[in-house]
């Protein structure tokens, strides 16, 4: 098994231990970690959804970060990713 799947197939078996699933928010990754994820057999029981937002709009428009973020910090920064996040928590 190769490292990615062997980190996403622990992530389950703990999550499954805490009866929590995961949400994903994704930019430069293009869907990556939610692909990794479910490669693992039986993760639908753990893995409630994935955004990919690449574009600063779609940031925007499906995790509600605030279009001002960009010109201020940068779409690549712990800002912008603390954002998504609470839209992607926010959405779920």
């Amino acid at each position: 098994m190769d490292p990615i799947t062997t980190l996403a197939t622990r992530l389950g078996e703990h999550l499954r231990r805490f009866n929590a699933q995961v949400t994903t928010a994704e930019s430069c990754t293009g869907g990556g970690i939610a692909e990794a994820i479910t490669r693992v057999p039986g993760s639908s029981a753990w893995f409630e959804a994935g955004y990919v937002t690449y574009s600063n709009i779609q940031k925007t428009r499906q995790l509600g970060v605030p279009a001002a973020l960009f010109g201020q910090v940068g779409a690549v920064s712990q800002e912008v990713v603390e954002a998504m996040v609470r839209g992607a928590q926010a959405a779920s």
